[in-house]
């Protein structure tokens, strides 16, 4: 499998854009990544049959590069809840490794279905957005719990978990800076353990095929590395700029993304 120079050239792309979102947002890196990937993994060779759980895994194996660089960030500015973190991170490794296992005897076109249908929901509750209804948090022993749903709805999508985990701690009161903070320190945990869980899932591949079970290391290497400098100014901008009008704008993307991907399954 090769790539070309204009497909270096997308990947990196791609990269900058879900770093800069994953820092702005806490939100967006999977969600710009993926669809990417099921654009421009079948002109590397990937088989159609393996196609989503492949797109799935490499953009998790990127976003590791991407949480590292989104909390290095946020970490500076003293925006994350590392209590939180910890009580969440052993529920979203456990959600991500079963999230692997799941996705590896599911279908291709199923997987699709299914991240078209999160994208729009996404959007929906972006557009439709009501005032965050604060209530107490919740028992430390509950977090896991929590994390556990979060790491396997992220890693049945190939995201970081912004998404939700964003929302959650807004829910239980946590500042937006402080929830997009921990949000993106949240991602790393679910990013490694769904890369572990795909790279087991996926069959034997030789090395020279680029393909480490369902993760395509080319691809990781462009978007992680694009992403890595584009991360930490999404982060910086996070604390400077109002995000409603940009959260608009994203949730335009996912309605588009998500009529074509319901389209590629259902109608073409």
């Amino acid at each position: 499998m090769e790539i070309s120079i204009l497909g270096w050239a997308v990947y990196l792309l791609v990269g900058a854009l879900a770093g800069i979102m994953a820092g702005l947002l806490g939100v967006g890196g999977g969600m710009i990544m993926v669809p990417a990937l099921l654009w421009l993994l079948p002109m590397a060779g990937v088989a159609d049959g393996h196609l989503m759980q492949t797109a799935l895994g490499t953009s998790l194996a990127a976003i590791i590069i991407t949480s590292i660089a989104s909390l290095r960030a946020h970490q500076r500015r003293n925006a994350i809840r590392w209590p939180v973190v910890r009580w969440l991170a052993p529920g979203v490794v456990a959600g991500a490794l079963l999230a692997g296992a799941i996705a590896a005897w599911l279908s291709s076109d199923l997987l699709i279905l299914i991240f078209a249908l999160f994208a729009l929901i996404i959007a929906l509750r972006i557009v439709f957005a009501r005032p965050v209804h604060v209530v107490s948090a919740p028992a430390n022993f509950c977090w896991p719990a929590w994390g556990l749903g979060i790491g396997t709805a992220s890693g049945l999508v190939g995201i970081g978990g912004g998404s939700l985990t964003v929302p959650l701690l807004l829910h239980y009161g946590f500042p937006i800076t402080q929830a997009i903070g921990s949000s993106s320190a949240v991602g790393l945990p679910i990013a490694i353990g769904g890369t572990i869980a795909y790279i087991a899932a996926g069959p034997d591949q030789h090395l020279n095929t680029g393909l480490a079970g369902f993760v395509y290391l080319p691809a990781v290497l462009c978007l992680s590395l694009a992403s890595w400098f584009t991360a930490p100014f999404g982060a910086k901008l996070a604390h400077r700029w109002p995000a409603a009008r940009l959260k608009k704008i994203f949730a335009l993307f996912l309605l588009i993304v998500s009529a074509r991907l319901f389209w590629r399954v259902l109608v073409a």
